[in-house]
């Protein structure tokens, strides 16, 4: 069973049991979530398809860990002027396990 689902503002392929890295959620390691913003769902016989969301779907998830992302480096330059800044940043993530894909 595959669904796709949608969390901070991008659109994600779930399966149960999966692993997935979203966009920063509020809540604490060990806590149950559940994402009600379902696109489609795929059953392996029927497809689901919303308009825009797939009515009474549900994905629930367990947060596994909250955490930020490798360093990127963000340069800004400008030629002929002597002027270069360079910054880092990390993007926060939440981590969480699929657990279940539910549909009535």
């Amino acid at each position: 069973m595959q669904a796709v689902i949608k969390t901070g503002g991008k659109q994600y392929i779930v399966t149960e049991g999966q692993r997935l890295s979203v966009e920063r959620l509020p809540s604490e390691e060990g806590d149950k979530l559940e994402f009600e913003e379902v696109l489609l769902v795929d059953d392996g016989k029927k497809v689901s398809v919303g308009m825009p969301t797939v009515p009474n779907a549900k994905v629930s998830a367990t947060v596994e860990k909250q955490g930020r992302s490798r360093t990127i480096d963000v340069i800004k330059y400008k030629a002929k002027v002597r002027y270069r800044r360079k910054i880092g940043h990390r993007q926060h993530f939440t981590k969480v396990l699929i657990d279940k894909i539910m549909t009535s």
